[in-house]
């Protein structure tokens, strides 16, 4: 894990400063709301619905057990006892007071932590996969790039008024786990015809309003030239992004305005300027950086560990667990293990100050003291040794974490909602606890598999409604709350924009949609054939009718094709 330098300390620490005196002028009136607004969004600060919120930075999503117990007494002794995990790395706290946001910065500073550029105009913080380096899939360990980026971007003087928010994501290989086609940009690390290891560099992509998938812009880019390519996208960005509209001032924008060939001209033509200059790595600092996560002291184990297969095969709670809950790992004898916040009751996300000392512990205790945050508002025990799978699951149960529903249709990704945004069109979290009451029988759940379901409060899509499986989207209208459905969303290699599929539902009949949707899926589907493959197959249009439970032909043509 990288460890800050002086130099690190020292930004941080000024910074911490700096903020401090703009607080203080803001209170004392010396500051109007306008001219403190810029200034506290790029230390984190939003003034939502209930009160102010803080957005704190967790650079590709790696943590420390002490940064993690840190993040435990900011929320206790800051916060009402919860902190809240995003879909982005980063880490919220909904009701803090506004003058004390300097002293949880100077806290957060002790242990290496900030909320420097996690909202604002800039470069926001780096996302990466959440199994780098010990996937058994990725090209290379996409984290000493990202932290490489994380280094140049902060701060940047050109960046730091850009047209809009700016987010970039390293995806170590082609499972693209970082879902970079959902960023304006995106690094995926490949290799050339000779073995070495490069960038194929997507641009263009986002949710929100105008949802828009990512393009390549170019195919291979050397190592050496990550920086100054990145520079050479942003300057032509900075300069041609407009900032005259607030919903058109986004890169995805521009991109589609000049056509991915002219948008790849004129950043090779910026590029020119910049290639072979300063910004150019050398393999020096590259390894310096990359010796910082190497991989850890791991046993030499086989993968076959004997307590472990009894367990698994004598403890069906326990076999149902390691099914969903836990990932293959590079390492012979290890698993990743996600710790789930998606317990019946909890908000997608959440986690009590007691869940977060209690995995320090065990990130400590059964891992090397490290944790990944992931993009579905879990937690990820990257290191953990077969052997201590039981016992792991044993303490997790006893602190909430161990639900068995990672992949399945309850590990829903929502935002806070209007319970506390105050952007949002309706409450995400109300409608996530219905559906997952509704959904609640675990053999169920089994039999429909893997399923991505995701919801948002407004158009801004925090909750990346527009990539999920199932996707579902507050809208206000006259005044009621209710719930539009896209359906046939994906990340990864198949990533895909979902299509809406008619009319907004009430809140109180949308799990009940969610059920027909679902039973026209199992009805439909072709053997080992999944949800997301059968939309495909079949199109949203027969699953429109199921959902608004039109009794006509196409739904029994359909389950008959399936049915043979």
């Amino acid at each position: 894990m990288y460890a800050y330098t002086e130099t690190d300390r020292r930004i941080v620490a000024e910074r911490v400063i700096q903020y401090r005196d703009q607080t203080r002028r803001h209170l004392a009136s010396e500051l109007s709301a306008d001219q403190f607004r810029p200034l506290r969004l790029q230390n984190g600060l939003y003034v939502e619905k209930h009160n102010p919120m803080l957005r704190i930075a967790i650079p590709y999503g790696q943590l420390s057990a002490p940064q993690l117990r840190l993040l435990a007494h900011v929320a206790r002794s800051y916060d009402r006892g919860v902190g809240h995990f995003t879909t982005r790395h980063n880490f919220q706290l909904n009701w803090v007071r506004l003058g004390q946001v300097p002293d949880i910065l100077a806290e957060l500073a002790q242990v290496d932590m900030h909320a420097i550029q996690s909202s604002g105009s800039c470069i926001r913080v780096v996302t990466t996969d959440p199994l780098a380096g010990v996937s058994p899939v990725e090209v290379a360990d996409p984290r000493p790039w990202a932290e490489i980026f994380r280094q140049w971007s902060t701060l940047h003087p050109e960046f730091a008024a850009l047209p809009r928010k700016f987010k970039v994501a390293f995806s170590g290989g082609p499972d693209d786990a970082a879902s970079v086609r959902t960023h304006d940009l995106g690094f995926e690390m490949v290799r050339d015809a000779a073995g070495d290891v490069g960038f194929r560099v997507w641009v263009g992509g986002g949710l929100g309003r105008t949802p828009i998938l990512a393009q390549v812009v170019r195919e291979f880019l050397p190592w050496t030239d990550l920086l100054s390519y990145a520079e050479a996208i942003l300057r032509v960005y900075n300069l041609a992004g407009r900032r005259d509209n607030l919903y058109k001032s986004r890169i995805k924008i521009l991109v589609q305005s000049l056509g991915i060939k002219a948008f790849a001209q004129r950043a090779e033509a910026e590029w020119q300027h910049l290639k072979d200059g300063p910004l150019t790595l050398i393999a020096a600092e590259v390894a310096r950086i990359a010796d910082q996560f190497a991989a850890p002291d791991y046993e030499t184990l086989t993968d076959l560990d004997a307590r472990f297969e009894f367990m698994r095969r004598f403890d069906r709670e326990f076999a149902a667990w390691v099914k969903t809950n836990t990932h293959a790992h590079r390492q012979p004898g290890y698993v990743a293990v996600t710790l789930s916040l998606k317990a019946p009751g909890q908000a997608p996300g959440d986690a009590t100050a007691e869940q977060l000392d209690a995995v320090a512990e065990l990130a400590e205790r059964y891992g090397f003291g490290e944790l990944r945050t992931a993009q579905t508002q879990n937690l990820i025990l990257p290191d953990v040794r077969k052997r201590d799978l039981y016992n792991l699951w044993q303490e997790t149960r006893k602190e909430q974490l161990a639900t068995a529903s990672v992949g399945l249709l309850t590990d829903i990704v929502a935002c806070p909602g209007g319970d506390l945004c105050s952007l949002a069109n309706a409450r995400s979290l109300p409608l996530a606890a219905a559906i997952q009451q509704r959904f609640g029988d675990r053999g169920e759940l089994v039999d429909i598999g893997a399923l991505r379901l995701n919801i948002s409060g407004c158009v801004n899509a925090c909750g990346h409604h527009h990539i999920g499986a199932i996707g579902i989207l507050g809208v206000d209208k006259n005044g009621e709350e209710r719930f539009q459905i896209t359906l046939g969303g994906a990340t990864g290699p198949g990533a895909a924009i979902g299509d809406v599929i008619g009319p907004s539902f009430p809140a109180a009949e949308v799990p009940e949609t969610v059920a027909r949707i679902v039973d026209h899926y199992r009805a439909c589907r072709r053997p080992k054939e999944g949800f997301i493959d059968t939309v495909r197959r079949i199109g949203t249009k027969s699953f429109a009718a199921a959902a608004y439970a039109q009794e006509i032909s196409i739904i029994e043509d359909e389950r008959e094709v399936a049915n043979g």
